[in-house]
């Protein structure tokens, strides 16, 4: 079945609308980076802790502490990239919409 563009499938489940922004943040920042050809020490850094902090907002109940230390390692990889900053404060307003940071959990 095809659907129109922004037309979203329904299901029983509810979806945090927070953990929807995030996905999309990351995103957006994935594909800017990947259209990004200048290369840069740090790349694979970044593209790691993107994909880590999407496969987070699949579990639906991410660690607000594991979100922050994804988002301090792509922000470090990516600080001197100005053409990448506007995706990059995106993905930190996410990040910030699930809250102050709270101590890790206990292994």
């Amino acid at each position: 079945m095809l659907r129109s563009v922004g037309q979203r499938r329904v299901t029983g489940e509810a979806v945090d609308p927070r953990v929807a922004g995030l996905r999309s943040a990351v995103s957006r920042l994935r594909r800017e980076l990947a259209g990004h050809r200048v290369d840069f020490a740090d790349r694979e850094i970044a593209e790691d802790e993107l994909a880590a902090l999407d496969a987070m907002a699949v579990t639906g109940a991410p660690e607000v502490w594991r979100l922050r230390r994804s988002l301090l390692l792509v922000a470090g990889s990516l600080g001197s990239v100005s053409a990448l900053s506007e995706a990059l404060t995106g993905v930190r307003n996410a990040v910030e919409l699930f809250g102050p940071p709270g101590p890790p959990s206990p292994r």
